[in-house]
């Protein structure tokens, strides 16, 4: 691997370690007891224009029997509610309460100090470098998820 490509992965890693890190210790300074990957379910419901299960867990790309454990969880910690539709009594939504949507302000606040101190010296209007790169990491990642999620598809097709 060339010196480039090596210096790339490693900031790539440490990147993400230190997001997540920082951002839950954040959160764990300010008494939020929901771990990272409960404050991304919290996060999602709030940017699903319907919050139901199926669309949340499509959301996160995780399955409704995933999110069903980490929302029993967020609801006893008293971050997310479940209210049953009027119109159609086998639909729930999942709503945020005043808890869980201190939890997303926080979080929110978070990721914009962090762009904002990532783009602060740039002219990120006339560079697209940046913008492009990391859009090529997200293709890459998203199209490696898609192969996965077809190969399992075809293996329980297959083993049937």
């Amino acid at each position: 691997m060339s010196a480039v490509k090596e210096a790339l992965n490693e900031l790539l890693v440490n990147v993400f370690n230190y997001i997540t890190n920082i951002e839950e210790l954040n959160l764990k300074n300010r008494g939020v007891s929901a771990s990272m990957t409960e404050v991304h379910i919290i996060e999602a419901i709030d940017n699903t224009e319907e919050p139901i299960m199926t669309n949340v867990a499509n959301k996160l790309l995780i399955t409704v029997g995933t999110l069903t454990t980490a929302i029993n969880s967020l609801v006893r910690k008293g971050y997310v509610e479940r209210v049953q539709s009027v119109d159609d009594r086998r639909k729930v939504f999942l709503k945020l309460t005043s808890r869980g949507r201190d939890v997303k302000r926080l979080h929110d606040e978070f990721h914009d100090d962090m762009i904002e101190n990532t783009i602060r010296d740039l002219k990120i209007e006339e560079d697209s470098e940046l913008i492009t790169a990391l859009e090529n990491i997200q293709k890459y990642f998203r199209h490696k998820y898609e192969d996965r999620v077809d190969r399992l598809k075809n293996n329980k097709i297959d083993n049937k």
